[in-house]
């Protein structure tokens, strides 16, 4: 199978996140903002809490906090934390826990600080870092949750092992993303733009599952995502011709 430029796909990546951070209001592959949020299963008494400018920015892909269930004094790590909708929605469910989100690109992190810094989130902090290598010690975390950001890496395997090792025995890895049915073709795989839009670096469902099984958690709950959608017509046509899909996945750290 041919491969993708990893170089030019971070940088593709990163220029177009930047613009979610940036022009939240422009157009994309994928839809956006609070009413997002609230088809994808967030509830509004919960979105009141978090910062409008936030959520303007919001690109996740699926509701996974039924299945995380956060408990009071939790640590939570948000992987691709962009201008922290997610970190956010954490730090009110944990009390005196604490949430680091980690992200790749200045402007999602330097939307995010600033909007911690002015609505007062003072058990957030925001860090510049790559979830392939992750900047945490080992067993520091009691849930890792992500949001549509394992697919745009292109060493899953090795964000897995990751997530692992940084999850305490007994945690929880609770993500929403994208995967396929099918195998994409090297066409669509080799393609960063595709891959900046979410699609060309969807994993074949089987292979994610075992990717995760590979680095010592275990699934606990899949549950798919129908209400999520792409909007152009190419990633539609993704989505018929090779089953693209938005799935959330709980999984537990069993040593």
């Amino acid at each position: 199978m041919a491969s993708i430029n990893g170089e030019e796909l971070t940088q593709k990546v990163k220029l177009m996140y930047k613009d979610v951070a940036e022009n939240p209001t422009g157009k994309y592959h994928f839809e956006m903002g609070r009413e997002l949020a609230k088809k994808l299963g967030y509830l509004s008494e919960d979105l009141e809490q978090i910062p409008a400018e936030a959520l303007g920015s919001f690109a996740g892909v699926g509701y996974y906090f039924d299945l995380a269930q956060l408990k009071e004094g939790d640590n939570v790590l948000d992987l691709g934390s962009g201008s922290g909708t997610d970190s956010f929605f954490a730090a009110k469910k944990i009390g005196q826990g604490k949430v680091m989100g980690i992200d790749m690109t200045f402007e999602q992190l330097n939307k995010a600080n600033k909007l911690k810094e002015i609505y007062n989130f003072g058990n957030v902090s925001f860090k510049e870092g790559f979830i392939e290598s992750l900047p945490m010690e080992n067993e520091s975390f009691d849930v890792v949750i992500s949001n549509g950001v394992v697919n745009l890496s292109p060493d899953k395997e090795q964000v897995f092992k990751e997530i692992s090792r940084v999850l305490k025995i007994g945690g929880k890895m609770a993500i929403a993303d994208i995967v396929t049915e099918k195998q994409l073709t090297d066409k669509i795989t080799c393609d960063v733009n595709v891959w900046a839009s979410c699609i060309g670096g969807a994993m074949q469902i089987d292979k994610f599952k075992q990717a995760i099984s590979n680095s010592g958690m275990k699934i606990v709950s899949i549950k798919e995502n129908p209400k999520y959608q792409f909007l152009s017509k190419s990633a539609q046509g993704a989505t018929r011709d090779f089953g693209v899909k938005s799935i959330c996945i709980l999984a537990e750290k069993t040593g």
